[in-house]
C-alpha cells in the first residue's frame, strides 16, 4: 500500500520530466556577445538544443555587470523555460560587491551544472616593451595606466584588483559594459594590461594581437606550456578561476533542473563541445551534480567576500 502511495504522488513529477520541454528554451546571457559567457553558453547551446529535443535561444541582456538579466531570471517562472549562463562574479561574488541586488545569489536561483572552468591571462598591448610580469610590474610602477573591465564587479576586474594589491602597483579602472567592448579597446591600445579570461583573450594570443605573460592558474596549462603561472612570475598568491554554470529560477521541480543537469553534462562530452571549450583554455570537463554546484557557489561567495574585503572593493 505504501508504495502504491509513493507511485502515485511521484507520477505528476515522472510525467512533468518526459512533458518537458514542448517549446523552445531561453538562455539568458548577462552580457553582449563576444564576451566570455557569451563564447560558453554559444558553444554548448547548440548540442543542448539536440538533446532537449528544442531550441535552446540565446538572450543577451547586458547591463550592470550581468546582475540586470540575473534579476530578471530570478523573478521569471520556475518552469525550465527561462534558464541563464551565470557565472561567479554574478551568481556568488556580486553578493559582496553590491548594496542594492535584486537578488540573493543563495535564495534565488536553482544551480543546474558546471559549463566551464576558466583561468585568466595576464595580458599586454603588443606595444608594451616587457616580455615577463617582473618587467610589467616595474613598468607600470613608473607610469599612469589603466585597465579594462566586462564591467563594476566583474571577475576581470576583481581579478585587476587582486593582482595590484599582490604586486603593489596603481591602475585605474575601466568598466565596459562586457569584455567584448573591453577587448576591442585593449586591442586597439587604448589600454596597455588587462586580466580577462582564457575564453575572451586567447584567440588574440594566439593571433599575436596581445602577449600573454602570465596565467592566474596554480598549475601550468597544457593548451600553453610556455606561459608560466604568476605565481612562478614573481606574483605568490595570484590564483583566480571564472567558472561558468547553468542556473533556474528558484523552485522550478527537480526533474526539471535533473534532464537540463544530465543534458549538459552529455553536450559537454561531445567531442565538438569539448574541444573547444579546451581551445578557450577551459576545463569543461567538471561535471558537478546540482547539489554539488550549490555548495560551490555557497563557498566562492564566502571566499570572494573575504578577498573583497580586504581589498576594501565596493560598489553601490
Amino acid at each position: 500500500m505504501m508504495r502504491l502511495v509513493l507511485l502515485l504522488a511521484l507520477l505528476p513529477v515522472l510525467g512533468l520530466a518526459q512533458e518537458y520541454p514542448s517549446k523552445p528554451v531561453r538562455m539568458v546571457v548577462g552580457f553582449p556577445p563576444g564576451g566570455g559567457t557569451d563564447v560558453v553558453a554559444r558553444v554548448i547551446a547548440p548540442r543542448l538544443s539536440e538533446f532537449l529535443g528544442q531550441p535552446v535561444v540565446i538572450d543577451n541582456r547586458p547591463g550592470a555587470t550581468g546582475t540586470v538579466a540575473a534579476g530578471m531570471v530570478a523573478k521569471s517562472p520556475p518552469d525550465g523555460y527561462t534558464i541563464m549562463m551565470g557565472h561567479v562574479s554574478v551568481n556568488a561574488i556580486a553578493a559582496s560587491l553590491f548594496s542594492n541586488l535584486s537578488y540573493d545569489v543563495n535564495k534565488d536561483f536553482a544551480p543546474i551544472a558546471i559549463a566551464a572552468s576558466v583561468p585568466h591571462f595576464v595580458v599586454v598591448h603588443p606595444s608594451v616593451p616587457v616580455s615577463t610580469l617582473k618587467e610589467l610590474i616595474s613598468f607600470l610602477k613608473a607610469g599612469k595606466y589603466t585597465f579594462p573591465s566586462a564591467g563594476n564587479g566583474s571577475m576581470p576586474h576583481l581579478a585587476g584588483e587582486l593582482f595590484k594589491s599582490l604586486a603593489g602597483v596603481e591602475l585605474l579602472h575601466v568598466p565596459y559594459k562586457g569584455s567584448g567592448q573591453s577587448m576591442q579597446d585593449l586591442l586597439g591600445g587604448q589600454h596597455l594590461v588587462a586580466f580577462d579570461t582564457l575564453a575572451a583573450s586567447a584567440p588574440h594570443v594566439r593571433s599575436g594581437k596581445l602577449r600573454a605573460l602570465a596565467v592566474s592558474t596554480v598549475s601550468r596549462l597544457p593548451a600553453f606550456p610556455d606561459i608560466p603561472t604568476a605565481q612562478e612570475a614573481g606574483v605568490p598568491g595570484y590564483v583566480v578561476t571564472t567558472w561558468y554554470g547553468v542556473f533556474a529560477p528558484a523552485g522550478t521541480p527537480e526533474a526539471i533542473v535533473n534532464r537540463l543537469h544530465a543534458d549538459i553534462v552529455k553536450a559537454m562530452q561531445t567531442p565538438d563541445v569539448r574541444a573547444k571549450l579546451e581551445g578557450l583554455g577551459a576545463d569543461g570537463t567538471v561535471s558537478r551534480s546540482p547539489e554539488e554546484f550549490a555548495a560551490l557557489v555557497r563557498a566562492d561567495t564566502a571566499r570572494y567576500a573575504k578577498i573583497v574585503k580586504d581589498i576594501g572593493l565596493r560598489i553601490d
